[in-house]
């Protein structure tokens, strides 16, 4: 699989491939904060309070997000949902 890809030119089901791809690519770190994709977040992560009003319904019920840039539309790596919710609450420019 070529990566990146559109984020929004594929189905959810290929998404989860990407997200697969990336993860073994990564050897199982996050690319956020680069620990282990299964052990929850550090705590220097899990200290930044993420406001869930800001994120869709269920945001952390999947414990693996694809991350993508929000700009260009591509994907970036394999991230922790709190991950996630932090890089899009902090750093969004």
């Amino acid at each position: 699989m070529k990566l990146p890809v559109d984020y929004t030119q594929i189905s959810a089901r290929a998404r989860k491939q990407v997200r697969e791809e990336y993860c073994k690519i990564q050897e199982w770190k996050c690319y956020y904060c680069g620990h282990n994709i299964h052990d929850k977040p550090p705590v220097s992560i899990t200290n930044r309070k993420i406001d869930l009003r800001l994120f869709p319904p269920a945001f952390l019920r999947w414990p693996i997000h694809l991350q993508h840039n929000h700009k260009t539309n591509m994907t970036e790596g394999a991230v922790h949902a709190y991950c996630n919710g932090v890089m899009w609450q902090y750093e969004q420019q």
